[in-house]
């Protein structure tokens, strides 16, 4: 994970879960530079609605995405996320996606049931301990990206890094933990399996990698990964200039290989790999100026 942020990691454990971008109260990102250095997102929206996010101004009660990367030396929890219908615990539900950064020859992603799995069926793999068998499963390459609608039990793990771009929700049942105990307290962890198994959509079946769509080839190739309710989400791979941005909307850009620069006027905001750059909608349209080859993932909020 150290290789792949530019900010320095607390302590000296290995850290597996970066939130990059986050409106959260128990974990709010704040300015890097210029005049409203330090201060979080929250204050950014309350004080500047219109000009942060333009259009959408008023629309939310906090930024709606939250951003992260993950790196996955062992297997993460089964875990599922509620939808928007079906949360109870006073949040949103939690559609995401990743976009896979780093692999291995262990490296496996489970994504959705295998076609025709039932309640019952889970229940008794839960019962026995072979949840896996029930799971669809495939090795991830770098530069796969998976879509993980709300309801889709999933799991990673084996070495795995992916960014992942989601609804600003902390909501996550734990149906399984491959009967592991916590060094600390000697004990399993703690699963939520009734709440997640009346999340799980039993009739969404596997999710795999998605076929990127191809919108321009040279000389930047900008291909669409993810579009959704909640975001859409773009690669381009460029050595040239490229436009990033929209008139009367936010944009992000995530770096996750070289280095460049955004330019807005006679403004130049440096962009290292792992940065993360939230472009306010009174920007409108921007130049990003590669350094060599670059690869930046841009996300735009659907209307």
């Amino acid at each position: 994970m150290g290789a792949l942020l530019s900010a320095p990691l607390p302590g000296d454990g290995p850290i597996g879960e970066a939130w990059v971008l986050s409106d959260r109260d128990d974990h709010p990102s704040r300015v890097a530079n210029g005049s409203l250095k330090g201060q979080t997102i929250a204050q950014v929206l309350e004080q500047f609605p219109e000009q942060a996010m333009g259009k959408f101004a008023g629309r939310f009660q906090r930024f709606p995405l939250l951003l992260k990367f993950l790196d996955a030396r062992e297997m993460l929890s089964v875990q599922v996320h509620p939808s928007d219908a079906n949360t109870v615990c006073g949040d949103e539900g939690k559609t995401e996606a990743w976009v896979v950064l780093e692999a291995g020859v262990t490296s496996r992603i489970y994504a959705g049931l295998k076609a025709g799995t039932t309640e019952d069926d889970l229940r008794r793999s839960l019962a026995n301990g072979n949840v896996a068998d029930q799971l669809a499963c495939f090795a991830p390459k770098s530069g796969d990206a998976v879509f993980l609608p709300a309801g889709t039990v999933h799991s990673l793990g084996g070495g795995v890094v992916v960014f992942e771009v989601q609804q600003n929700s902390d909501v996550t049942f734990r149906l399984y933990d491959w009967d592991r105990v916590d060094t600390q307290t000697g004990q399993p962890r703690a699963l939520q399996v009734e709440q997640a198994l009346g999340s799980i959509d039993f009739l969404e079946g596997p999710a795999g990698p998605i076929a990127p769509v191809v919108e321009a080839a040279a000389p930047v190739r900008r291909s669409r990964l993810f579009q959704c309710e909640h975001f859409w989400l773009w690669r381009v791979r460029a050595q040239s200039p490229f436009a990033v941005g929209a008139v009367g909307e936010p944009r992000v850009l995530v770096c996750i290989e070289g280095t460049g620069q955004v330019e807005y006027g006679r403004a130049i905001y440096a962009v290292a790999k792992g940065d993360v750059v939230l472009l306010p909608a009174v920007l409108g349209q921007c130049t990003f100026q590669p350094r060599g080859a670059v690869n930046v993932l841009e996300i735009e909020i659907p209307e």
